[in-house]
Parts: C-alpha cells; sequence; structure tokens
C-alpha cells in the first residue's frame, strides 16, 4: 500500500477485493494475528531459554564482553516478547470500542519493531552460545553469519521484493 496516497489506496481495496475500509481492517488484523502466533511461541521459548543460563554451571566462564553480550540479548529477547504479546493485551483493553483502526495500526508497529528486536536477541544468542562452544573467533563469524541472514532475510528481501512488486491497478 502507497502510504502517500491513502485515498487512491482505498479505492484500489474497494476495486480490487470489493471491501469496505472496515473489511480491510477486519483482514489484516486476522492476518496480523496469524504472523504473531508464529513468533510468539519461539520468542517466549528464546527468552525462558536465556533467563536460564546464569543458572548453568558454565556460565561463570563468560568473560565481560560476553556478559555483555548476553544482557543486551535478554533485553531484547524480553523486549521482543512483549511487544509481540502487546496486540493480544490492547485488544482485551479495546474490545467491543470500536478501536479496530488504532488497535491494527499500534499492533503493526508492534509487531514492527518486535520482529528487529528478535532478529537481534538471534543474533546475540548466536554469539553467546558459539563463544561458549568454540571460542570468541566462531562466535564473532557465527553473529557475522546471523546477522547477514536477519539483515538478508527478514529487512533486505522484503524490501526488494514490496519495490518490486508494483501494486495491481
Amino acid at each position: 500500500m502507497n502510504v502517500n496516497h491513502p485515498e487512491r489506496d482505498q479505492a484500489w481495496y474497494e476495486a480490487a477485493r470489493s471491501e469496505t475500509e472496515i473489511e480491510r481492517l477486519d483482514r489484516n488484523w486476522g492476518s496480523l494475528l496469524q504472523e504473531l502466533r508464529v513468533v510468539q511461541t519461539g520468542v517466549q521459548l528464546l527468552t525462558g531459554f536465556l533467563l536460564t543460563l546464569p543458572f548453568q554451571q558454565r556460565f561463570s566462564e563468560l568473560n565481560d564482553t560476553m556478559r555483555a553480550v548476553y544482557l543486551a540479548t535478554v533485553a531484547c529477547s524480553i523486549s521482543s516478547t512483549i511487544l509481540l504479546v502487546a496486540p493480544v493485551a490492547m485488544h482485551r483493553l479495546l474490545f467491543r470500542r470500536h478501536r479496530l483502526k488504532v488497535l491494527v495500526s499500534a499492533a503493526h508497529r508492534f509487531a514492527y519493531i518486535g520482529l528487529l528486536l528478535l532478529g537481534l536477541a538471534l543474533v546475540g544468542v548466536t554469539v553467546v552460545v558459539f563463544d561458549a562452544v568454540a571460542g570468541h573467533v566462531a562466535g564473532v563469524v557465527a553473529g557475522g553469519c546471523a546477522s547477514v541472514a536477519f539483515v538478508g532475510l527478514w529487512v533486505v528481501l522484503p524490501l526488494g521484493m514490496r519495490a518490486i512488486g508494483a501494486p495491481m491497478r
């Protein structure tokens, strides 16, 4: 959807999909919930895993740098969990208040930021685990590979697909 021409986009939705704004918001909300279902379990498991690490015997072997990476990773994972679950809480508080447009808009932003933080958490946990198991160089290399995969598949590829695929008119 082109954010510079909302009137034209609304006309396209009405003509191409024969749906009103409310129907489009309902469809968008349903799609967003499906996406959130996919990532919520994973981010919650990752956060739980990260929260148990300090209680493991080898955790004390981490150097100060890896402890800092670990803490940043936990912060990203917890923040991601909060943002990816927040739309459910928002829906409960806004239920039957006719605030679907605000809900979909806020949930979209939360999901976007939550996914970015999840990607950072995945990179961080990759660095910490590889560093602990195979050494510092392996941690840096694995973290770099995870970063490239994250940015490439979660950011660059979708933006490229969005730029190439012109809306059907």
